[in-house]
Order: structure tokens, then sequence, then C-alpha cells
């Protein structure tokens, strides 16, 4: 025999005075489990310092067999992602580590060069003003051409 919530097995009598009481019939009001009003904090990511990053790499190197892992995984409380990129990540830092790098102090900025790099954006910035400054003399001719009101003429730039 089935049960209602699908269950093979004997099937339990419902009291009457159990159902009354989780209709709301009951005077002593309805015995209706109530969720739990406490608040869970909100997780917070987890940050592994590179020391520990190293310790777990070098047991997962060590770790031979079927398993060993995994079983490494479940301890530490880690994915299996997690160790894949940070094997990518040591391989990038050993790739850089092992780059020749220029040795010497490194080279100081011009100061012509930032100089001439100041005065190329000042020039692209009044450039665009001046085409701005154009465009409303040619609307202001253009209305007071309308209106019939000469504009006393400018000289060429």
């Amino acid at each position: 025999m089935t049960t209602t919530n699908g269950c093979s097995g004997p099937a339990t009598p419902v009291a009457e005075d159990n159902l009354e009481g989780l209709l709301g019939d009951n005077p002593s009001g309805p015995r209706v489990a109530r969720p739990n009003p406490e608040v869970v904090a909100r997780a917070k990511r987890r940050r592994f310092s590179a020391e520990y990053k190293q310790r777990i790499l070098a047991q997962a190197d060590a770790a031979k067999g079927c398993g060993k892992i995994g079983s490494l995984l479940r301890r530490e409380g880690l994915y299996s992602s997690l160790l894949a990129t940070w094997r990518r990540e040591r391989a990038a830092a050993i790739r850089q580590g092992l780059s020749p790098r220029k040795r010497g102090p490194k080279p100081q900025a011009d100061p012509r060069a930032l100089q001439y790099q100041q005065l190329e954006r000042e020039n692209a910035r009044l450039i665009e003003e001046l085409r701005k400054a154009h465009l409303v003399i040619d609307v202001q001719k253009k209305v007071a051409a309308l209106l019939g009101r000469a504009l006393p003429e400018m000289e060429a730039l």
C-alpha cells in the first residue's frame, strides 16, 4: 500500500484532533512549524595565502594513487578547479621569474616628451573649441539673414 507521499508501507492513521489543530479549528491555535527567524550571515569569499597554496600544491603533486587528491581536496574543503587555477598561476610565476629582466635603474620619463604630450592635448582641445565657435557664428549669420539684419563682417583668420 502506498501512502500519500508515495512511500510504500503501512499507512498511519491521522487523528481527528491533529487535523483540527493543523487546520486552525483548534482553539489552542494551529500547530504549524514556524521558520527560523535567525538571519544567516552572508558567506565571505575565502582568501588563501601563497604559503598555503604552495603547501597544498606540494601535497597534491606528492599524492600518488587512486583517490589521494580527492581526499586531500575533501579534507581541505577545496574544489579541483581551484587546484588547476593554482597550478596555472604557479607555472606563470615560474615563467615570469625565469624571464630576463633589464638590470639597473628604470628609465626616467623625458620631461620634453611629457611637455610635448601636454601641448598636443591642449592643441586638440583648442581646435575643437574653435570648430564649435565657427558653428555658432555660422548659425548666428543664418539667423541674422532670416531676420533681415546684417552682421558686421569679421576679418578672415
